[in-house]
């Protein structure tokens, strides 16, 4: 009589969350401002909302912003206002600052409009890997709004999870 080969796994209460499920399409773009500058040092305010005005912002239809500046100008606070209100009608998300900070921001959003209820009492996995950005920040974020409800909150796979949290 052979013995049979039981999938544990599969047979306990273990839940797996990927972050990379979430992941949103979109092209993600870092949009310098810094050749809109005079000698791309220098704002001044006439030229710069003239090439505001006449920009075609349709390009970004759909698109994840990260608006910056690359050299070492000095930027109001009010550019990057009329910038961002220009993409508006256009961009799925606008920020100030790199496209790591974007994608936490993206992540920040799906993270605080998680459901996490159906997670309450249960063994969590989240899972590591992925093929696709997911920043640090985001695991962070999860983990955080897990704690309160979960069991158990484990990083890894299933096979070889590392225990972070255990409900006393």
């Amino acid at each position: 009589m052979k013995d049979e080969i039981i999938n544990r796994v599969a047979n306990s209460k273990l839940v797996t969350i990927d972050l990379e499920d979430y992941y949103p399409k979109g092209n993600r773009i870092l949009f310098d401002i810094k050749d809109w500058l005079f000698e791309g040092f220098v704002l001044r305010e006439k030229e710069f909302r003239a090439q505001v005005t006449e920009f075609d912002w349709g390009i970004y239809q759909d698109q994840y912003i990260a608006l910056t500046c690359s050299s070492d100008a000095i930027i109001p606070g009010w550019a990057y206002m009329l910038l961002s209100i220009q993409l508006k009608p256009y961009a799925k998300k606008i920020i100030v600052g790199n496209l790591d900070q974007l994608e936490t921001s993206i992540y920040q959003d799906i993270i605080n409009n998680l459901d996490v209820s159906d997670f309450k009492d249960k063994p969590v996995i989240i899972k590591g890997c992925s093929n696709k950005p997911v920043p640090q920040n985001a695991y962070i974020m999860l983990s955080s709004k897990l704690q309160p409800i979960c069991k158990s909150i484990m990083y890894g796979e299933a096979c070889s999870s590392v225990p972070l949290f255990k409900k006393k």
